[in-house]
Formats: structure tokens, C-alpha cells, sequence
């Protein structure tokens, strides 16, 4: 898949799962973690995975703005290896296959464009640390990825987005935020998202054999329910390049569009390279609306975001390497400095 912060509509089969279906998702996995029944047999062992996010690694002049940093460090389960109320959960949902279990935790940084105004200005993005624990069901039959989440977080001081943006400021003897004093107040969050992606071979585009070349594209859908955000999102990536059966795309941090952290090489070297598209209809975004129960810095929300991505991914060894460039449209009324990019760098492997 592409590498945001949403796709085409997805081929007629597909089926979103139902509200009750969700709220249930986020009973079960709050419940124990009794063994999986009939689970299948484990394939190749867990994966560790990092991702980051930062628009320092965009390229050209970047600056502390909009979405700054993320972060997360994840975990993702052999085959099989599900609690017994998630994976019955998975296949009342999405029906049979593959079940892998993923748990993470994560952190994002947002401030404004100007960074040095102490107060800041009241017409650009609040400052906002969220930091987030991250459980879920990865589902996979024939060519289809489905996937559904569970976040629980915190926004605000203890969230630890000024100290880490100010310490590594500090760290690389540069000058430091001044107006993280005005930055969105203690929340705690939850997060509750659905979505699925199809991998459509398109076949090889260069003589087959140890050195063919193939194509597919990755149609895409997902979207989120909380006081985090509430999105509907959809897109599709074409791919180029070796063994693209090993995986569906490179994930982004949310809400970005799908992809995996686990994968399946078959041995032999893979790459391949990847453009994207994606848009989202956005109801609600905490970290632009501002605080849900309390007055405080807040914009006005553009209701639509578009994205494009592009990147490279190589894996090689068990071990999956990649970066993707994101460009944003405009998320809020009065963004300066349009369209928004950031660089991101994921590493994937059996450690």
C-alpha cells in the first residue's frame, strides 16, 4: 500500500463492518486473552516494527509545522497466535483466514508554524502531544488485508511532546518551542477503526523468472470512530517491482491509508517502488477542533484532505526497509505554507 493522514472506492464486494460489530471489537479485546481455537499454524514468528515520521526527512527547508513527529514501536504476533475472543471477533466480522494480533505504542507532536510566538497565534494549529497504546486484528484471505484496531491514549502534558521536541531541540543546540504552555489540555482518548485493503495483481511487466518484474495495484478503504478522530478514508497505490506478494503496502502512522507491519517474503530479494492517492472526509479531529469538553486553542477544519504518497520498499534477509515522501492538501482554514509534506522511515524484521 501507499504510505497519512485516506482512496478509491473499493471493488463491489467489499463490506464494512457494522457499528455493533465495532463496539463489540473493543469488548473482546478488553476481555482476556484466552488461546484462539482452531487458530492455524504459526508462520515464520513475530515481527518487531519502527516507525517515524518527521518533515525533517522531507527534503528541502523543513520547519517545526503542522504534524511534526511520530513515532511508534509495534509488535505483531505469529500466525494464529490470537486471543480467543478477538480472532472469533475477526471471523464474525470478516469472515475466514489468516489471523495475526499487533500491539504498539505511539506517539505524535503537532505545533503551529510559528513556533517562536509566546502566546501563539490563535488562527493557526494548537500545539498537541498525543501518546497512544495501539491493539489489533490483522486479517488476510486470498488478496485481501481487513483490519480492525483498538487506541487508547492520552493529549496534553502527559503526552511528553514538549519535552521531547524541546530536549532534542536542546540535544542538537537548536532554539527550543516557546509556546508549549498553550498546547491542548490532559484527554484521555479512545480510537476504534476498521478497514480493508485488496491487492489486485496486474501481472509480470518484464520477462518472468528469478529477475521478473510485476505490478499490482492496492485499493483501499478504512475509517475511525472516537474523540479522536472521526474519518472515512479511501485511495489506491500502484506497485512495481519483485515478490509483491509479500506483503500489502508500507503502513503510515494513523490515520493514515492500510498497509501491514508483517509480511511474508518468499526468500528471494523484493522490492519495489510505489505511488499513491488517497482522500478523506473528516468529521471530527481532535487536534484541530481542540479540546472536547473543555474551551481552549482550536481552528476552523477543512472537511476533505487529500494525500499522495511515493516511496521505495526493499526486503531482504526477513528484514523490510523503506521511505515514503506524503504531500497533504490543506487540513484547516488558514494553513500557510500548502501542501504540507513529511518524510517517513520504517523498519520491519524477525529480531
Amino acid at each position: 500500500m501507499s504510505a497519512g493522514i485516506g482512496k478509491s472506492a473499493p471493488p463491489r464486494h467489499a463490506h464494512a463492518p457494522a457499528a455493533s460489530a465495532i463496539v463489540l471489537m473493543a469488548a473482546t479485546m478488553l476481555a482476556g486473552a484466552a488461546p484462539a481455537q482452531a487458530a492455524p499454524p504459526a508462520s515464520g514468528g513475530g515481527i518487531w516494527s519502527l516507525q517515524w515520521d518527521n518533515s525533517s526527512i522531507a527534503g528541502g527547508s523543513p520547519t517545526d509545522r503542522n504534524y511534526t513527529n511520530g513515532l511508534r514501536l509495534g509488535w505483531t504476533s505469529p500466525v494464529g497466535e490470537v486471543p480467543g475472543p478477538m480472532s472469533r471477533l475477526g471471523h464474525l466480522v470478516w469472515g475466514a483466514g489468516e489471523q495475526r494480533l499487533s500491539v504498539g505504542v505511539m506517539q505524535q507532536i503537532f505545533t503551529p508554524t510559528d513556533t517562536q510566538s509566546k502566546p501563539p497565534n490563535p488562527l493557526d494549529r494548537p500545539y498537541a502531544g498525543y501518546l497512544a497504546v495501539s491493539l489489533g486484528l490483522d486479517q488476510v484471505k486470498d488478496n485481501t488485508l481487513s483490519v480492525l484496531g483498538l487506541t487508547l491514549g492520552v493529549i496534553g502534558p502527559p503526552a511528553g511532546g514538549e519535552p521531547v521536541q524541546n530536549g532534542f531541540h536542546h540535544w542538537i543546540s537548536q532554539g527550543t518551542n516557546r509556546g508549549w504552555g498553550y498546547q491542548l489540555r490532559t484527554e484521555p482518548t479512545i480510537e476504534l477503526t476498521a478497514g480493508r485493503t485488496w491487492r489486485v495483481p496486474l501481472g509480470p511487466v518484464w520477462p518472468t523468472g528469478s529477475n521478473g518484474i510485476e505490478a499490482d495495484v492496492l485499493p483501499a478503504i478504512s475509517g475511525g470512530l472516537g474523540n479522536v478522530r472521526i474519518y472515512g478514508e479511501s485511495g489506491i497505490t500502484f506497485r512495481l517491482g519483485r515478490d509483491l506478494g509479500a506483503d500489502f503496502g508500507v503502513p503510515q502512522l494513523p490515520p493514515g491509508p492500510g498497509g501491514r507491519t508483517a509480511f511474508h517474503p518468499s526468500g528471494k530479494f523484493g522490492w519495489y517502488v510505489f505511488v499513491g492517492i488517497d482522500g478523506q472526509a473528516v468529521g471530527h479531529d481532535l487536534f484541530l477542533d481542540g479540546n472536547t469538553f473543555r474551551s481552549g486553542p482550536h481552528v476552523t477544519r477543512d472537511r476533505f484532505l487529500g494525500e499522495a504518497e511515493a516511496g521505495i520498499a526493499v526486503i531482504y534477509h526477513g528484514i523490510r526497509i523503506s521511505y515514503t515522501q506524503v504531500v497533504q492538501t490543506r487540513s484547516f482554514r488558514g494553513q500557510h505554507g500548502s501542501p504540507f509534506n513529511y518524510g517517513m522511515l520504517s523498519l520491519a524484521g524477525r529480531f
